[in-house]
């Protein structure tokens, strides 16, 4: 398997800690005693067949789900953070396609005070070209949001996500419907800014072969609980994960050489 993975560095951003997790909605149980300890500056996918509860979690950690146990954040000195800076890019954005707003207005909204109507400043533009181009995707500040394929449209997610800089940055299913040019491109930029911001990262993915490649952690979610949890060398051996996505041997032999 080709490794991407680089060693992880000591920072000084907040790592995230959960113990004894659990989400009820209703009279369903959707998670049930989650324990984890997401280190600082590590790279982590959550797999799991749908329903398993993956979105739920990261809602979890967003504060949009009640939720009973423990959630909270620790720098490196072991303080604990009140706000910590959580970037969040979707696996889409409802919106009207005819609508004609520009990504500058998405920014402007984002970046200034005033309402966009009102105009931009110079600097909010030049400010926003240089976000976007970050993210290769300079070239999109004046097209309109329905006018973008779905890779450039998680790259403009991706770009307001990272800024401000966040110390965790969480996505659901980012590259879901993209091509294999944009996954591609999409999770270079991952590995990027990971080497640049050294921030904690949840990724949400069904792409046990591509994830593995870039991430340094992951934690298999199946029927509410954290089933495997550990470096992607051990838990691509675990039977469960292989029963649960059926694949054969023929196929996760190829997966592991990948």
């Amino acid at each position: 398997m080709t490794e991407i993975r680089e060693p992880k560095k000591a920072c000084g951003n907040c790592c995230t800690k959960l113990e004894h997790i659990n989400v009820t909605l209703g009279v369903d149980s959707i998670l049930e005693d989650i324990n984890l300890h997401v280190h600082c500056g590590e790279f982590t996918a959550l797999i799991g067949p749908n329903g398993a509860g993956k979105s739920t979690l990261l809602k979890v950690i967003l504060g949009e789900v009640p939720y009973s146990g423990k959630l909270y954040f620790m720098d490196s000195l072991k303080n604990r953070p009140d706000s910590p800076i959580i970037g969040y890019v979707p696996q889409k954005l409802d919106f009207d396609r005819s609508s004609p707003v520009s990504i500058l207005d998405i920014f402007a909204s984002a970046l200034s005070l005033r309402p966009v109507w009102t105009g931009y400043q110079k600097s909010i533009k030049e400010q926003a070209k240089a976000i976007l181009s970050a993210v290769e995707g300079e070239h999109l500040l004046y097209r309109k949001v329905g006018h973008l394929s779905g890779g450039e449209l998680q790259r403009v997610l991706l770009a307001l996500a990272l800024s401000p800089p966040p110390d965790l940055l969480l996505l659901d299913e980012p590259v879901s419907g993209m091509d294999v040019t944009g996954i591609e491109l999409f999770y270079k930029l991952l590995h990027n800014f990971r080497k640049k911001y050294d921030m904690s990262t949840i990724l949400v993915s069904h792409n046990i072969a591509k994830v593995s490649q870039y991430v340094d952690r992951i934690i298999f979610l199946n029927n509410r609980r954290v089933i495997c949890d550990g470096p992607p060398e051990k838990v691509l051996t675990n039977s469960k994960l292989w029963e649960t996505f059926k694949i054969d041997i023929s196929q996760k032999t190829a997966i592991s050489e990948e």
